[in-house]
């Protein structure tokens, strides 16, 4: 599959099909190719049981002063915003 196939796939996990996505998946259906249509299945499948994962996950009060250490990074022009989220400990 190419990327864009694997975008589709996506997509359609995400339950948010426009009309040309619609278009587009259904020529990638009607391809005759078994393969193909497999390997979307199997995508499409994989991104709902991750988005199911992600979605079961418990919330996580971020660490004290990240938001100011991001907020100074993000003044700095974000040179330091790695540093931001994961500071040095001395």
């Amino acid at each position: 599959m190419n990327e864009s196939q694997i975008d589709l796939a996506h997509t359609v996990a995400l339950g948010s099909i426009g009309d040309e996505d619609q278009r587009a998946i259904q020529e990638l259906l009607d391809s005759g190719d078994p393969v193909l249509r497999a390997d979307f299945d199997t995508e499409v499948q994989r991104t709902r049981e991750a988005l199911t994962l992600f979605a079961s996950a418990p919330a996580v009060r971020p660490p004290a002063g990240l938001r100011a250490r991001l907020l100074d990074a993000i003044a700095d022009g974000g040179t330091s915003a790695a540093s931001a989220v994961h500071p040095r400990h001395s």
